[in-house]
């Protein structure tokens, strides 16, 4: 794999980067060098923040958390013992705040600056300890102290097993393939990078154009196949499709030279088997995340192949193909420097680690994905909770460090955004090429691939496309069955190159966009035939059952 040309960077800090100590002591340094620089600054933020106080400890501070911060929702923080160290604790982060934005940075070193600020102002927010916690205290009184012996153990625990990280799920509820992927399939296609589900059809007749799924690299394909009344694989059965599922193998140091070329000949593989399979010139496929650029990457590869007659549509979800700095938070620390130190750090070790990638993840949103574990399991002593989608998250997987290298690379250079600058096996990669019909979705709260990102891959295929906004995060708005629900999603044919006046003009739907994209993938389909009797075929016999092998790696 070739990619032309240096340019400017572009790029949105993706997990597969990471944050490391080293990047979170520059910019540290780089902030404490503005404070000597700058004393007269520090003094008056100073004195600001004693004359704050004297209005708290007076009783006439109109200092409040915002109405939606759900760890200051107990009713006893209105009362004077909580809201005299509530009010101080306000009055610190404003004043953290208004020194940032007092010193000068440039706008980059500005906004790092505001994040570290964040992340030492909610660490020290007073919910996060037992005397600031009116909740924490009543349990403690109400269990005669059991409450904090078991946070006490709850704290050892993860201080022995989670690197000294808050638990998130119970991880003894859900077993894959017993509770969790339970969806009936056969694996029909291995190779040494993936396995190829086939799952039996629910209806007498299906769809005779398949639908083939391609998950991220970076977690397990479940996430599409979660409990029953949330699988997206399930779903689709119901409504008559063929689907077939990727598995990606779990990769261990031995496969570092694997790279993104290994990974788009395997979907190629995967395609070749799925249309074979189902007797079917052309498929559907579907990526979201890290996936959907493997398969954009494979499908833009096809085109220069002049060979998309085996595609019939793409849907992306949640997914960034253009890719800015200044997108979100995930940016800030994307210098060439942190690039270079993430590549040598899975090269060392042959792999990125799916561990180091999480806590990428919960660092960027520390107060739902950590302190929030935090108070709940160590302050209160509550037990964890059984929540399917957090066990998929915390089932973490590798990336070998080719195939992290290449995705440094494209994310350094946007490859997939500028014709000809990423070449796979030779042969340059335009996206306008791909002139099959085109369903993207993005989520109007995901802070990992904000939408208005992932609406800047409407400009960049040649055919029909189609986009629209599911009102949730990250996972959300992947995971949206239809169903008693306060969701919403938004539609608007005119995909021109604004966002936000495609929102503006966007029409209001209530409720899952699934049926919405089952309805756009069936005019495109081929036509119904009667559901196949039996898996697998006289090329790909049935290997074993549904979830798989590699899942369990």
């Amino acid at each position: 794999m070739d990619i032309e040309g240096t340019g400017e960077s572009t790029l949105t800090l993706n997990p597969v980067i990471g944050l490391s100590r080293e990047d979170l002591v520059r910019a540290g340094l780089s902030v404490a060098r503005e404070l000597l620089l700058q004393p007269a600054i520090a003094i008056r933020q100073v004195l600001g923040f004693w004359q704050k106080e004297v209005d708290v400890v007076f009783g006439v501070s109109r200092l409040a958390p915002a109405p939606r911060d759900a760890r200051f929702a107990d009713p006893s923080y209105r009362s004077a013992v909580f809201r005299t160290p509530l009010q101080t604790w306000l009055a610190l982060e404003k004043t953290l705040q208004e020194w940032v934005d007092e010193v000068g940075f440039n706008p980059l070193e500005r906004e790092r600056a505001r994040f570290l600020a964040q992340l030492v102002a909610d660490a020290v927010a007073p919910s996060n300890f037992l005397l600031g916690s009116p909740s924490a205290l009543r349990k403690a009184r109400a269990t005669r102290g059991w409450s904090l012996l078991r946070g006490l153990r709850h704290f050892a625990r993860d201080l022995v097993w989670n690197g000294g990280m808050p638990s998130q799920v119970d991880t003894s509820a859900f077993r894959v393939g017993d509770n969790i992927a339970t969806t009936e399939g056969a694996v029909v296609h291995r190779d040494p990078i993936l396995e190829l589900i086939q799952y039996r059809p629910l209806r007498a007749t299906v769809s005779q154009r398949p639908i083939l799924m391609v998950p991220p690299q970076i977690n397990k394909f479940y996430v599409y196949d979660l409990e029953p009344e949330k699988s997206m694989v399930r779903y689709l059965l119901e409504r008559g499709f063929q689907v077939f599922m990727v598995s990606w193998r779990n990769p261990t140091a031995e496969h570092r030279d694997w790279g993104l070329e290994d990974y788009v000949d395997a979907i190629e593989r995967a395609l070749a088997a799925t249309s074979a399979i189902s007797v079917s010139r052309d498929v559907h496929t579907v990526g979201a995340c890290a996936g959907g650029i493997t398969l954009a990457a494979a499908l833009g590869h096809l085109a220069a192949k002049d060979a998309l007659d085996r595609v019939a549509s793409l849907t992306l979800m949640v997914n960034v193909l253009d890719v800015r700095r200044d997108d979100s938070i995930m940016g800030l620390f994307a210098t060439d420097q942190a690039i270079e130190a993430a590549r040598k750090r899975s090269a060392r070790k042959g792999v990125l680690d799916g561990r180091d990638t999480a806590r990428v993840f919960n660092w960027m949103r520390p107060n739902d994905l950590i302190w929030n574990y935090a108070a709940a399991s160590y302050l209160h002593g509550d037990p964890l909770p059984a929540f399917d989608i957090l066990y998929w998250n915390n089932d973490t997987t590798r990336l070998p460090a080719r195939l992290h290298g290449d995705f440094l690379n494209f994310f350094k250079h946007g490859a997939l955004a500028s014709p000809g600058r990423l070449s796979i096996h030779g042969l340059p990669i335009d996206l306008g090429k791909m002139t099959r019909p085109v369903f993207i979705v993005g989520g109007s709260t995901d802070h990992i691939t904000p939408w208005r990102a992932c609406y800047r891959s409407t400009s960049l295929f040649g055919g029909e496309r189609t986009f629209v906004l599911s009102s949730a995060g990250h996972i959300q708005a992947l995971i949206n069955p239809p169903g008693p629900s306060k969701r919403k999603f938004y539609t608007n044919p005119e995909c021109g190159p604004d966002a936000d006046y495609w929102r503006a003009n966007a029409t209001e739907h209530q409720g899952s966009w699934w049926p919405y994209w089952a309805d756009w993938l069936q005019p495109t389909g081929a036509g119904e035939m009667d559901a196949p009797s039996t898996l697998g075929g006289a090329d790909h016999p049935i290997l074993c059952a549904a979830p798989g092998t590699y899942v369990h790696e």
